[in-house]
Parts: C-alpha cells; structure tokens; sequence
C-alpha cells in the first residue's frame, strides 16, 4: 500500500537524493523519505522543490498535493502519470445525465442520510442527556431517507439531503464543549476548532478520491450529483458524499478523547478564520493517516466498482498499470 508523507517546514528545500527525498532546512541536511513506498506528498507552506525531484514523483505516480501553511487551504496538485483511459472518460461523459446519473445520487445521498442516523443514535447512547434532541434530528434524518426511494429528480434528492442536514449539524453541536464555540457548519474561513478540522479533514478525503479517480481513468470533474461548476471536481465531491458522517465522528472521537482542545488553535483578527497552530499540525496530520490508512482500500474499490458499472462489460477494466503506480 503506498504511503504519504507530510512535509511542514517553512523554508526546507527539497532534493533528490538516488531513491530518496533530501530534506534540508537553513541549508543542513535534516533527514530523508524513501520514494519505494510513497504514493502521496503533502506540501504545506513555504518551501522549495528541485525540478529534478518532481520529474523523479511524476516517473514514480507519486501525487504532490500543496497547502498553505496557517490555513492548511488547497493551493494546488502535481499530478504524475494518470491512466490513460479514453473509452472509460467517453463513457463517463455520456452518462453523466440520465438514469445511471441519478442512480448514483440516489445511492450516494442514502448511504449519507443513513451513516447521519447512526451517528445520532450512538451519541444518544453516548450522551444520554442530549438525546431527545438527537434522536430527534436522527428522525429528521430517517424520514429523508425514506423520501430518497422516492424521489425523482435530483433537486429533490438535494432538498432531503438538505433539511436533514440542517437538523443533523444543529444536534452535532451538543456533542462538543462550549469552549470550542461550535455553532453549525460554517466554513471559508472555518470559525472554530471544530470546524477547522471539519473543513481540513474534508478537504483530504475530498483530494483522496481526486487521485483515485484520475489514476483509473475517471475525470474528477464531471459527476452525477454535483452539478458542473467551473475548476470544482464534481465526481470528488459525489464520492465524498456518503463518507462525510465518517469524518464528524472521527472528528467528534479527536476532541471527545482530547486529542485536541482549543489551545491547539488560533484566529486572526486581520484574516478571520479559526485554524491548527503548528504544534498540533504534526499530530492532526499523523492522527489523520491512522484513520485513513484502512479506508483507502474501500476507496479504491468502489472507484473501480463505479468504473465497472459504466462499461457494463464493454471493455475489461485495465487495472494493471493502476497497480503500479500505487505500488511505487
């Protein structure tokens, strides 16, 4: 399974060394990552890359993803070798209307609806002096999802997904501290802690399925629920969907255990936002590989399952040059 590797060091310069990655910091050499099981790179804030070393990650598949350092907000992608397959995009673009199209949004936006209603009946369990309130934004939630088997356009799907949404982060509030002021989803700038891991956390998953799609052939951009929108990769967005719920109970279990507190953040008044210091950046980064470590192979599988439902026995699906490049 290949790795990733974070990097958060203002001023590090980075090099090629044989088959490894030379970090070096105030001109010293400061340590080493072997290429042989990266599959990812994370870049945050200011820092310097050879061009020797990126045409060695592109030789190697390895995805470059870049962040800004205080905000850790997505300022852009070094994507090496992606799959070469045309008929697989082809078939995507005919599909991304119709039948096929809002199959996939009704399956997306259910799975959603159903892991928001698990998540409040085992906080109702957990947090027993919360649960009238939680269960009653759990039936808000079941009530939607029933309306989902019958709904017959998207913007319906997307006005049940809605309204459940609205009561599910209303409960989610009594789950976390007053001093974390969270308040409801809120985001560009995210204004508390909760919401600034909220916000990260969802911008790596999102990212994770970015890669998953160009590295089988699938274009991020078009999708079946997300309605195009210019540089937004839509069929991302569709994936990432149904693993949102996953995210806020991770995110709930971080600060529940005290993993974080309010300490580890901080706003600025010239540039509103709540955001991570540095000190908590390194844990954030190491505590979320833990948890995604075991979820990429689900990703990758129902990648490839999507793919499949498109050609619909059509053309065999080459996975063979999928595996090697997340092998390197």
């Amino acid at each position: 399974m290949a790795g990733t590797a974070y990097i958060d060091r203002q001023n590090a310069e980075l090099r090629l060394d044989g088959s490894a990655i030379a970090v070096y910091a105030n001109g010293e050499r400061a340590g080493t990552i072997p290429l042989a099981p990266l599959g990812r790179l994370v870049l945050i804030g200011d820092l310097l890359i050879r061009a020797s070393l990126l045409g060695r990650l592109a030789d190697e598949s390895v995805d470059v993803v870049f962040l800004s350092g205080k905000r850790q907000q997505y300022r852009g992608r070094f994507v090496g070798r992606p799959h070469r397959h045309a008929r697989l995009r082809l078939r995507q673009y005919e599909l991304s209307s119709g039948p096929f199209a809002f199959e996939r949004a009704r399956e997306w936006v259910s799975r959603k609806l159903a892991k928001q209603v698990t998540l409040l009946k085992d906080a109702a369990v957990e947090r027993p002096a919360e649960r009238t309130a939680l269960l009653r934004a759990a039936g808000v939630a079941e009530a939607s999802a029933e309306n989902v088997l019958s709904a017959t356009s998207l913007e319906t799907l997307r006005g049940l997904e809605g309204s459940a949404a609205a009561a599910y982060f209303a409960a989610l509030t009594r789950l976390f501290p007053e001093s974390l002021s969270f308040d409801g989803r809120t985001r560009r700038p995210p204004t508390d802690p909760v919401n600034a891991l909220l916000s990260l956390t969802y911008t790596l998953v999102h990212y994770g399925w970015v890669r998953e799609c160009e590295i089988i052939g699938l274009d991020p951009l078009v999708g079946f629920y997300h309605q195009l929108d210019y540089g937004r990769e839509s069929l991302a967005c569709d994936l990432t969907e149904p693993w949102r719920p996953e995210v806020d109970r991770w995110v709930w279990e971080l600060f529940r255990l005290r993993c974080f507190t309010d300490r580890d953040f901080s706003s600025d008044v010239e540039r509103p936002g709540c955001y991570l210091k540095k000190n908590g950046r390194g844990r954030f980064y190491h505590a979320y590989e833990q948890w995604i470590a075991s979820r990429r192979g689900a990703m990758r599988s129902e990648v490839e399952t999507l793919a499949r439902m498109m050609l619909d026995g059509e053309d065999a699906l080459p996975l063979g040059k999928r595996e090697t490049a997340d092998q390197a």
